[in-house]
């Protein structure tokens, strides 16, 4: 049997984002996805091009305004959007924390084992080291007989 077919030699990482996915709710990919879009520069720039155009829109004089200055209308679907898209975001943050939390607790658990095993090899490289001295000790008897 090789060292590493040796049951103590088992393998104590895992692949976190393959045990988080498979605990992931429907509602957790709907979160990430507007989470993940609401935070993009796509995003970013489409509702800037759409604030222009409404603005200009119910600016210009000649063209029918249907959200005229102060633009209560734009207000209402901005303060839409926002608390809309809020608590996607929240949910996919604490989503993320978790799988953090559980990134950590996965650390720990490797840096233990590695831990333990350079403790087990300097054990077993002081019994080298005093098996060697035992043989010199020998071999200088010898020697000096």
């Amino acid at each position: 049997m090789s060292l590493f077919e040796h049951e103590k030699y088992s393998h104590v990482t895992r692949n976190l984002n393959d045990l988080h996915n498979e605990h992931m709710t429907f509602g957790d990919h709907i979160a990430d996805s507007v989470a993940s879009y609401v935070g993009s520069w796509r995003f970013v720039i489409l509702m800037t091009g759409l604030l222009i155009a409404w603005l200009a829109w119910n600016s210009i004089p000649f063209l029918p305004h249907f959200d005229p200055a102060p633009f209560i209308l734009l207000n209402l679907c901005l303060s839409f959007i926002a608390g809309y898209t809020g608590p996607f975001v929240m949910m996919s943050q604490n989503r993320q924390a978790s799988k953090d939390r559980i990134a950590a607790e996965e650390d720990y658990s490797v840096n233990r084992k590695g831990e333990h095993e350079i403790q087990q090899m300097i054990l077993h490289l002081d019994a080298q080291d005093q098996k060697i001295l035992e043989i010199l000790e020998k071999v200088d008897k010898i020697l000096e007989n």
